[in-house]
């Protein structure tokens, strides 16, 4: 009696027929593929190396896009591609991150040329200070008022001295010198960056009418203190504060032992 054939030992058969013909080098071999998951990580582009460079630049773009309440560690490690955790592997905690980030604003501010005239030199670092706070407006009033007693903000704070020294040689008249310069462009600084037109508004304001009939010198004033004047109006103030430092060093240099010292009372406690 012939047996009826059995399709599925016939497929099994075919099956293990391809197998040994894509095993055997004479008649073919298929190209090794490798596994999908494999695939995709050849494709992916290399990792970045997570460093202290980039988490402090990432962190100085989310505080000038968010203020530094903003600031997170899950917001930054979102941005840079990491679990918040990885953070914490290059700084212990926020505090720490916000040092570094004041340190690198500092850092930009340049060294004059050494051949420039030492108020000339005054003259460029206040600039170039109130140009660092322009460019990081949002991080500005931290840096302003940190107390830059770390390595970094130490040295600096070394550097400005050093430059107020030269143009006026003594200890207490530089030292006073370097103060007043600090309230001037710092201040003017602040002003600019969150200050009067970023600070807090009245709960309810005053109408432009009842100031325009009420109160007609802050109205013709207040052109003014807008934005387009804001470098016409530093200017003016950084040049007279200059030559009152001018007028100290012609003094320093002119007195037969150092500049005269204005006789100063302190306050009453």
């Amino acid at each position: 009696m012939t047996k009826s054939a059995d399709p599925d030992r016939s497929r099994r058969g075919a099956a293990a027929a391809g197998r040994s013909h894509a095993a055997d080098p004479a008649r073919g071999q298929r190209p090794h593929r490798a596994p999908r998951a494999a695939r995709a990580d050849a494709n992916r582009a290399p990792r970045v190396p997570l460093t202290k460079e980039r988490i402090v630049a990432a962190a100085l773009r989310l505080v000038e896009d968010r203020g530094v309440a903003g600031l997170t560690t899950r917001r930054l490690g979102g941005s840079l591609g990491c679990e918040a955790m990885s953070v914490y592997h290059h700084f212990p905690n926020k505090q720490h991150l916000l040092d570094s980030m004041v340190e690198h604003a500092i850092a930009g501010v340049p060294e004059p040329s050494p051949d420039l005239d030492p108020i000339e030199r005054l003259r460029f670092l206040g600039r170039e200070y109130r140009a660092m706070a322009h460019r990081f407006p949002r991080l500005f009033h931290l840096v302003a008022l940190h107390r830059l007693n770390m390595p970094a903000g130490v040295a600096f704070i070394e550097r400005m001295l050093g430059h107020f020294h030269a143009a006026v040689p003594d200890d207490r008249l530089a030292a006073q010198a370097f103060r007043i310069f600090g309230y001037y462009v710092i201040g003017a600084a602040l002003d600019e960056t969150s200050g009067y037109a970023a600070g807090p508004s009245a709960a309810r304001t005053v109408a432009a009418p009842l100031i325009a009939r009420e109160c007609p010198r802050l109205a013709a004033a207040a052109p003014f203190f807008k934005r387009p004047w804001f470098d016409s109006t530093f200017d003016l103030g950084f040049e007279i504060m200059l030559k009152g430092i001018a007028d100290l060093r012609a003094r320093a240099l002119a007195a037969p032992h150092g500049a005269p010292k204005p006789v100063i009372h302190p306050k009453p406690r």
